[in-house]
């Protein structure tokens, strides 16, 4: 099962590409590397090659290994920690801070910054599209994403915060509580991500954009009105409302990918990429939360 992150959908941890899956954990005398096993395998010190790379390690008859969850890998240098994904994850979601600050500082509310910013969210798109179809991280084009993703923030927050006073502050503490909830809950094991999990969850996610980019063609040419299901009022509630639990299934994607990503050793590269996954669903969480305040407000 890949995962629904771009940024891992080529490098996925998954069983049809090679990777290890979710709750796929390393068997004794399992396939070889090159079907089943763990392509990361041949850094790690004492891993047999050809076959399971954990089937002789101490590490794979582990508790945690019989109740599903992957083995932790030993250590090695330059393999991936979480460290790496803490530092990547701060130098990311500083380059949007700085950003949004620095466009909400610069850039005065009118059409012209409004274009600013719907340009800005298109070459962020292609930064990001490039680096999902790239073969390794990129940290230039993961920070250039960064960069100008924090521009289209800064002139959008600002725009709902001359209309919705105080409504950006609201959204990110309410994109904090969402996302240390998320984490709590995961870490707790209330949500075991498996790949059934995963489908159902991309199915729901994919029909949700497709009926969300409906709604917009239809906006545009005047057929549905007050924004259709994206209105102002209870029905955009409710959508803006399953929307941010979209970006908190995504979270939880992200955090299985970083904890295969530690538990089978993968390079310390792929921190970029986990960093640039969690960026995107905290940005995600944060433009909805955004709407969802403005919503509540209710100063149309």
């Amino acid at each position: 099962m890949r995962s629904s992150n771009p940024v891992f959908s080529r490098r996925g941890f998954s069983r049809d590409n090679g990777y290890a899956g979710f709750n796929a954990a390393p068997q004794a005398g399992g396939p070889a590397v090159g079907t089943q096993g763990n392509p990361y395998a041949q850094g790690t010190p004492g891993a047999p090659q050809g076959g399971n790379p954990y089937a002789q390690n101490p590490y794979a008859q582990t508790p945690y290994t019989q109740q599903g969850a992957p083995p932790q890998a030993p250590p090695a240098a330059g393999r991936m920690t979480m460290d790496d994904v803490v530092a990547r994850t701060a130098m990311t979601l500083g380059t949007v801070t700085v950003g949004a600050v620095l466009a909400w500082v610069l850039l005065p509310v009118t059409s012209t910054s409004f274009g600013l910013a719907i340009g800005s969210a298109l070459i962020a798109m292609v930064f990001a599209l490039i680096q999902a179809f790239k073969r390794k991280a990129s940290p230039a084009l993961i920070l250039a994403y960064a960069a100008f993703e924090g521009v289209f923030l800064g002139v959008i927050s600002e725009m709902y915060n001359s209309r919705w006073s105080g409504a950006p502050f609201q959204a990110v503490l309410g994109t904090m509580a969402v996302s240390g909830a998320t984490l709590l809950i995961y870490k707790a094991g209330w949500i075991r991500v498996t790949a059934r999990y995963a489908r159902i969850g991309m199915s729901i996610a994919i029909a949700f954009v497709l009926v969300m980019a409906v709604n917009l063609l239809l906006v545009v040419f005047g057929v549905a009105d007050d924004g259709g299901l994206r209105s102002m009022g209870p029905l955009g509630a409710i959508v803006g409302i399953l929307a941010i639990v979209l970006g908190a299934f995504f979270l939880t994607l992200d955090f299985k990918q970083i904890e295969d990503g530690i538990a089978y050793g993968a390079p310390r590269d792929e921190a970029w990429l986990a960093a640039f996954g969690l960026t995107m669903s905290l940005v995600w969480i944060y433009l909805e939360m955004l709407r969802l305040v403005a919503i509540f407000s209710g100063n149309d």
